[in-house]
């Protein structure tokens, strides 16, 4: 999925810092809980010259790298949905990654840890940080505690962009689910809006049960977050994904694909952070169910 171009984007940013060695260039901190993924995720960045900071601990009950506010960028996909999380735990009242607070039930219990971890990621970015991590499709709509936190996290100004994605794009589940991204250093323009691209009718069929995005679909989508923030989108000339819904090379809102909303027109939709709800519905994938955008 989107974790290519981010490995693509990693590589590069290392290459453009030539006069330094990988390890001086990057800095990778990670917490894992099972000490045997621990063990593969030391010897893998090992393999690639890189000097581990993974620290073999729980992430709910401990912070060990302090990173709060020092990264230049996240990328995570944590688990969904994780229940069984100790709301009592003395470690989560005094967590300063929860400026929102620990998203509790009627019941003081935590429902599941999905508002844990959008507010780590935002929290540890600095502030021009920038952030983007797979969620499960509820976190978009969840209510109660979580909808606070949402509405909170939404005031901050810093959620960027928010990309539905279809069914299948996991090995070992067939659920959908949402890319968020956060950026603290948005540009003044951009201050209020957040883009929503529905791309659940954008994929590739790899199999029967795997879907990814082909190199113009991925390029292109990437491109639309490109010309949302002002930057030249990098896309060939013959990439006729693109070309189909942008032939002027410029951002425009594609009905049933994207929309550049405001935080006001979030408010009115009771903070849902779903890009069905604003992008519309595209009418001839309407008439014809069985054809994919693509």
């Amino acid at each position: 999925m989107w974790f290519r171009r981010y490995v693509y984007t990693t590589a590069h940013f290392v290459k453009n810092h030539e006069n330094k060695n990988v390890n001086e260039a990057i800095t990778v901190f990670g917490t894992e809980y099972k000490s045997n993924t621990t063990k593969l995720a030391k010897m893998n960045l090992a393999i690639h010259g890189i000097d581990d900071k993974i620290a073999n601990s729980n992430s709910f009950y401990s912070d060990p790298h302090d990173l709060f506010g020092k990264c230049d960028f996240v990328m995570a996909n944590p688990p969904f949905n994780v229940d069984k999380v100790d709301a009592k735990n003395k470690f989560l009242a005094e967590d300063k990654r929860l400026p929102f607070g620990a998203p509790l039930t009627g019941k003081g219990s935590i429902g599941n840890a999905n508002y844990l971890w959008i507010q780590y990621f935002m929290s540890y970015l600095n502030p021009t940080g920038r952030a983007g991590f797979v969620m499960a499709s509820s976190a978009t709509d969840a209510g109660n505690a979580e909808k606070r936190v949402r509405e909170e996290l939404v005031k901050t100004g810093a959620v960027d962009c928010i990309v539905s994605i279809s069914n299948n794009f996991f090995y070992t589940r067939s659920l959908p689910c949402h890319l968020w991204f956060f950026d603290k250093g948005k540009t003044k323009s951009n201050t209020d809006k957040v883009l929503m691209i529905d791309a659940r009718n954008v994929f590739r069929k790899v199999s029967t049960t795997i879907n990814d995005f082909s190199e113009e679909q991925l390029a292109g989508l990437t491109a639309i977050m490109a010309m949302y923030r002002g930057e030249k989108p990098e896309v060939t000339a013959d990439n006729g994904w693109f070309s189909f819904y942008f032939p002027e090379g410029i951002y425009k809102d594609v009905e049933g694909l994207c929309k550049i909303v405001s935080r006001a027109e979030i408010a009115e939709q009771d903070y849902s952070l779903t890009p069905g709800r604003y992008v519309g519905v595209n009418v001839e994938i309407d008439m014809n169910l069985t054809t994919k955008v693509g």
